[in-house]
């Protein structure tokens, strides 16, 4: 295999270099893919906390682990997003006009587990409080107002 691999490097060479100042083309990043996700976590915990907690029938065991699954995996959704946001495109003079801008990821992410580890209405409303805040700070720094909206 190595063989190969310097055979097709020599016939067919690198002509030049790439080079990029983020992980991905500018222009794609939006914070909205993580308000999806928070909310699908809100509702995922809506409905755990709907369900007849003494009744252990298979249907209403098999909806809890659904709706646990899809909690849980929306919630890790959610972080990777901000966690891209926050370590792709922010950058030095982003947090010389916000301050609190890593406090404020640091908070979202924190925000993200808790929701996984307890089923609070309490943590998942306020992760779309502070992923809100990440969305008008993000539209600021590229100088265009976008609305702010949710499904629920």
């Amino acid at each position: 295999m190595k063989t190969l691999t310097r055979t097709i490097h020599k016939l067919f060479p690198a002509r030049m270099t790439a080079s990029a100042h983020c992980d991905g083309p500018c222009g794609v990043y939006d914070p909205a893919s993580a308000r999806i996700a928070a909310e699908a976590v809100l509702s995922m915990t809506r409905k755990i906390l709907d369900l007849d907690p003494g009744d252990t029938s298979h249907a209403t065991v098999n909806s809890l682990s659904r709706y646990i699954a899809i909690k849980e995996e929306q919630a890790q959704l959610a972080k990777t997003d901000l966690l891209i946001l926050w370590t792709d495109y922010f950058k030095p003079q982003h947090l010389e006009k916000y301050p609190d801008l890593h406090d404020t990821f640091w908070q979202a992410a924190k925000l993200c587990s808790a929701v996984k580890v307890e089923v609070s209405i309490e943590k998942a409303e306020e992760l779309l409080v502070v992923i809100r805040k990440i969305h008008n700070i993000f539209w600021d720094t590229k100088g265009r107002e976008v609305a702010y909206y949710t499904a629920g």
